[in-house]
């Protein structure tokens, strides 16, 4: 992995500006704990986040913050604005990217030295999860690759448990639409600061294969933390409390150190 802290492209060619959406939940929490800043993947706002994860890491004591992604922007711009907010926060922030959000996370990193970082269900390589979507809704899927909106449907997204009508609730909000680089892209840079990195996912994604989660964690020296009987939206499945509970623990054990 390459480290990129600085790169020519942020002379000649900078990020253009643009006004931020993010959501904060921030009442009585511990000053003392990072706060976290969460990133939504494809097609998803800071609102995926302010469900049921956000609430927990606040009741827990945690600061939290969600970013939406800009508007069009690319991989580049998308890890920029995450650095750019992680730099305003007042303490040495962990990052938590869900699905294509953890691709920014990763890239991300390169950048900005996280106190750690979370990787839930992480699209890190399109081909993967390309190969998954055509097999599994190839009509939902021919669409994005000329540049239409993905059309999801819940087999791919959610577990057994999760009910039909709350599933398609979920869906509607959804407005994906992959750019090519989520295939082309090359590695992830190296983490700066070496932070202690957690990926967790479901042996059962119908986006995320497991052997791309194996992949994933080996890359930042670990095994995945798995939840069997989930899919890919963890954190609005039925059973969300599960993942962010053991994020939640995992991360305590690693302020300890």
């Amino acid at each position: 992995m390459r480290s990129e802290l600085l790169r020519f492209d942020d002379w000649t060619n900078p990020v253009p500006p643009v006004e931020r959406e993010v959501v904060s939940m921030t009442e009585e929490t511990d000053a003392k704990l990072p706060p976290l800043l969460f990133v939504p993947g494809l097609g998803h706002g800071a609102w995926a986040f302010a469900e049921h994860w956000m609430p927990a890491a606040a009741a827990r004591g945690f600061a939290a913050y969600a970013l939406t992604p800009r508007p069009g922007g690319d991989l580049r711009a998308q890890a920029h604005d995450v650095v750019q907010v992680a730099a305003s926060l007042p303490r040495q922030t962990v990052l938590v990217g869900h699905g294509a959000g953890a691709l920014v996370v990763a890239y991300a990193m390169g950048r900005y030295p996280a106190r750690a970082a979370v990787l839930a269900a992480p699209v890190m390589d399109g081909w993967p999860a390309l190969g998954a979507a055509l097999r599994v809704n190839p009509l939902g899927t021919l669409p994005a690759l000329f540049g239409g909106r993905l059309r999801l449907h819940r087999k791919q997204l959610f577990g057994p448990d999760m009910p039909g009508e709350r599933a398609d609730e979920i869906i509607a909000r959804l407005d994906a639409r992959p750019r090519r680089e989520l295939v082309t892209h090359g590695p992830a840079p190296r983490p700066a600061g070496n932070p202690p990195v957690l990926v967790v996912g479901s042996p059962d994604d119908r986006v995320v294969p497991r052997t791309s989660l194996d992949r994933t964690a080996a890359r930042y020296g670990g095994a995945p933390l798995l939840f069997p009987g989930m899919g890919h939206e963890l954190l609005l499945e039925a059973a969300w409390a599960e993942p962010i509970a053991a994020i939640l623990d995992w991360l305590g054990k690693e302020l300890e150190t």
